[in-house]
């Protein structure tokens, strides 16, 4: 059965029950004697469905992961130095 608390008990300690509800607990909260809410850890599906990142997100994630990156990305630069149909911008 989980921990019952009043409803002004529930204002002030709002921040700390909602830690403990994340680290598994469960509370009643009540009003003038009677249930009105319960804090339960959420279900796995009661969450939904979680969007994929979108636009930079995506990318800054997929670069997280590239673990030659920096050799990768000085290679393009020597190709493009070499290349005659389009310049290289220069960066210095």
């Amino acid at each position: 059965m989980p921990d019952s608390v009043s409803t002004a008990e529930a204002k002030r300690r709002f921040s700390e029950l909602v830690d403990r509800v994340g680290e598994g607990e469960s509370f009643l909260v009540s009003r003038r004697g009677r249930p009105a809410v319960a804090l339960v850890p959420p279900t796995p599906g009661a969450l939904g469905r979680r969007q994929p990142p979108r636009g930079l997100a995506t990318l800054a994630g997929a670069l997280a992961e590239w673990g030659q990156l920096e050799e990768d990305v000085a290679s393009i630069y020597a190709a493009r130095h070499g290349s005659e149909d389009r310049p290289a911008p220069d960066f210095d």
